[in-house]
């Protein structure tokens, strides 16, 4: 016992036999345990996330964080604790110590700021999903605002590693300061369009799955991007526009139609009688009003044209599907046909005519 007590007492590297025995024993605990204890809770998580999905309820917002908080718990950091566990067993060389301290707060800030972007991610998630399950289709506004968030996150990280570490970070953020005039400068289109992403997703003028009308481009939004967003046409194609471009112009979104106002013109001829004219408006709003979702407004002889007499129809579909309208249309106009020919109603198309007069010759 007394040559195993010698034995552990010889000095290796500055430290007993016994120290490394310890701090190896340390280090072997701390990585064995910390991820065991994390594997467990993820696994737990998982296992909370089913029985609230078979109840078909949200998870409670606590239990949510920690999940995520715990996914984003990387193995380097548990590698790392365990590590500065075991050397603050050990007396190590200056330059070795050093390189070690330096290690170990670059990670635990790395790992704190991960943390917070998972926090962030949580908070926006959340508060984009208020307003239900429309809110879920917002997953562009979501990544432009994460984005920022986690630039901030780790700038701010960053600086206070450094600041740990006996950094004196207020000659760098003056330094910060200057070249970051510079660097605006010189790629403020860029800058332009990534406010332009922020205030798309502050401010919410458009998401993804809205039919858009933009100048002379229509399609319906796909993807909300940091600089750019992209539409699918009509006619299949991606159109991609800057999100500064995109502001600039005038954006009509045809989905958060409450209902669609269409007004159409009916020729009649000139030779219909005079009770048949009398009786056309009321024939339009009855067939107008007998179709589903729409809201009558009017139906006046409004001009007398070169070639018909033309009535003006205005009326509401009471709903944003461009389907809905084209539909109710198109059975308006087959009624329109119908009523019309049994009223003996002729419908006008464009004609002329011609009066020539023939002089009548007298007797030779």
């Amino acid at each position: 016992m007394e040559h195993l007590l010698e034995v552990l007492e010889h000095i290796v590297l500055g430290n007993t036999l016994r120290e490394w025995g310890l701090a190896a024993l340390a280090f072997a605990f701390t990585f064995v345990v910390l991820p065991t204890a994390r594997g467990l809770a993820a696994r737990r998580q998982r296992a909370r996330a089913a029985h609230y999905a078979r109840l078909g309820q949200p998870m409670p917002a606590g239990l949510d964080l920690l999940g995520r908080l715990v996914a984003a718990t990387s193995r380097v950091f548990l590698l790392t604790l365990a590590l500065w566990f075991a050397t603050r067993i050990l007396t190590l060389p200056a330059r070795l110590d050093r390189l070690f301290v330096v290690v170990i707060v670059f990670t635990f800030w790395l790992q704190m700021a991960m943390w917070g972007v998972q926090a962030a991610r949580f908070s926006l998630d959340r508060q984009l999903r208020k307003g239900g399950e429309a809110d879920a289709a917002r997953t562009g506004s979501l990544e432009v605002l994460l984005f920022v968030a986690r630039m901030a996150i780790y700038s701010f990280a960053l600086l206070l590693a450094l600041d740990n570490l006996g950094v004196q970070i207020k000659p760098l953020l003056a330094g910060l300061g200057i070249g970051g005039i510079a660097i605006a400068l010189a790629v403020q289109t860029v800058l332009g369009d990534l406010f332009a992403s922020l205030s798309i997703a502050l401010d919410k003028p458009f998401e993804v799955g809205d039919a858009l009308a933009i100048d002379d481009v229509n399609g319906t939004v796909e993807r909300i991007g940091i600089k750019s967003t992209r539409l699918r046409s009509l006619g299949g194609e991606e159109i991609v526009m800057s999100n500064a471009d995109l502001l600039k112009s005038r954006v009509r979104n045809y989905k958060r139609m409450s209902e669609r106002r269409y007004v159409f013109t009916v020729g009649v001829t000139y030779e219909t009688a005079q009770q048949r004219l009398a009786e056309v408006p009321a024939i339009i709003e009855g067939i107008v009003r007998a179709q589903p979702r729409t809201r009558f407004d009017r139906c006046h002889l409004l001009r007398l044209g070169d070639w018909a007499l033309q009535y003006e129809v205005v009326y509401y579909v009471t709903g944003p599907d461009y389907r809905l309208f084209a539909d109710t249309q198109h059975a308006i106009n087959l009624a329109l046909l119908a009523a019309f020919a049994q009223r003996g109603v002729g419908l006008a198309y464009p004609t002329q005519r011609q009066v020539i007069d023939v002089p009548v010759s007298g007797p030779s």
